[in-house]
């Protein structure tokens, strides 16, 4: 018996809901990049883009556990000297709780194209109106 392996063009894509309200962000996060992957799926292929589209709903109410809305910082450096940029999480998710979830999923997929192709089907809003209701999502609850 042959191992089964998905084509790109055979791959249906769903679309699905996740509401982050309460939730901790890194588990949110994980949900979302598990979707993107497809890892869910039993037909699974690692070097196949067979994941699914994720919407992001409330992402200003994700909560962050412990200190870290005090003691986490993103950081990016421009490659100058002196280019290091710190913006604490407590400010970053105040003013935009949309890049904070970015940030989480983007580094929770693979650094190739694949990863980059999931990230253009991630969907983060700030509250709990998205513009996605033709394409009919299904609501996944986040452990």
């Amino acid at each position: 018996m042959s191992t089964y392996m998905a084509k790109k063009e055979t791959v249906e894509r769903k679309w699905y809901v996740l509401d982050a309200a309460g939730k901790p962000l890194g588990k949110t996060a994980v949900a979302a990049a598990t979707i993107l992957r497809g890892k869910h799926r039993p037909e699974f292929t690692p070097h196949v883009d067979c994941g699914e589209y994720v919407i992001i709903i409330n992402a200003e109410k994700a909560v962050l556990t412990g200190k870290k809305l005090t003691q986490k910082y993103y950081r990016r450096h421009s490659g100058y000297i002196g280019g290091l940029k710190e913006v604490q999480y407590k400010t970053l998710m105040e003013k935009t709780p949309k890049k904070a979830m970015e940030l989480a999923v983007k580094g929770m997929l693979p650094k190739n194209s694949i990863g980059d192709k999931s990230m253009t089907r991630l969907h983060v809003y700030r509250g709990a109106e998205y513009k996605q209701q033709a394409q009919q999502p299904t609501a996944i609850e986040v452990e």
